[in-house]
């Protein structure tokens, strides 16, 4: 099956469920992308642009509710933002590609189905909670500028986990950070040229389509969990997918 073809359709979908419940979920487009056989080089660059439309309402909201808490998102950004650029910078070749992929989307799963409410706190001095949110921030930078997974389904658990914040600071800053380290890495691969017009447009149009559905039925009936879960279903397929391709 043409991806240009039948994932607009799809994302149309899964934008609906996900933004009909806050959530943004840049791992499932990429599982797609990947399912479906996209160009190694185009899956990144499409992911973060699906990153910057699904989290920016997020953002906004949250704003709103004077949830942004600046302080936190700070040390997180100052080193992912320039090693998202780099991580755009980057030609990885297929195989390498592939197989950080698989790594990702492999935490990606854990996180959804094997951490649920984390009672773990471990709680850090200020110099320990800067070093650490220094270096959080540098891994996942890089990570999505060379994925396009933008990181959030990993930041905010480790937040909570290391008593950083509330829960919904660490929401927030989840947001944000994606949305800076998309921007970032997005830019990045336009430069270089890991772009294509006919088959980005389709694709962002199809999320904000799903995304201003989703908004305005707002599923109340269903929790974030739930859904996350339930599409999570797309990240297993994907790891299936990409386990056979590359072992």
């Amino acid at each position: 099956m043409n991806p240009d073809i039948i994932l607009p359709f799809l994302f149309i979908i899964v934008s609906m469920l996900y933004s009909s419940v806050g959530l943004g979920g840049g791992s499932s487009y990429t599982a797609l992308m990947a399912i479906f056989g996209m160009k190694h080089e185009l899956i990144p660059t499409i992911s973060l642009a699906l990153n910057l439309v699904v989290t920016f309402i997020g953002m906004i909201a949250f704003w709103r509710g004077g949830h942004l808490n600046f302080r936190l998102i700070l040390p997180f950004v100052v080193t992912s933002v320039p090693m998202s650029y780099v991580g755009g910078a980057v030609r990885l070749p297929e195989e390498v590609f592939f197989w950080l992929l698989l790594v990702t989307l492999v935490l990606a799963a854990a996180r959804l189905y094997l951490v649920n409410d984390l009672t773990l706190r471990i709680h850090l001095d200020r110099r320990q909670s800067l070093a650490l949110s220094l270096l959080i921030g540098a891994l996942l930078g890089f990570v999505a500028g060379t994925v396009g997974i933008g990181g959030g389904i990993y930041l905010v658990p480790l937040i909570i986990l290391f008593g950083m914040s509330t829960e919904k600071e660490a929401a927030a800053a989840g947001t944000v950070f994606v949305w800076v380290n998309s921007a970032a890495g997005f830019i990045s691969r336009v430069q270089r040229g890991a772009f294509s017009g006919a088959t980005f447009f389709p694709m962002v149009g199809a999320v904000v389509l799903g995304g201003l559905l989703g908004s305005h039925l707002g599923a109340e009936r269903f929790s974030p969990k739930m859904v996350q879960r339930l599409l999570g279903i797309v990240i297993l397929a994907a790891i299936f997918y990409l386990m056979r391709k590359i072992i």
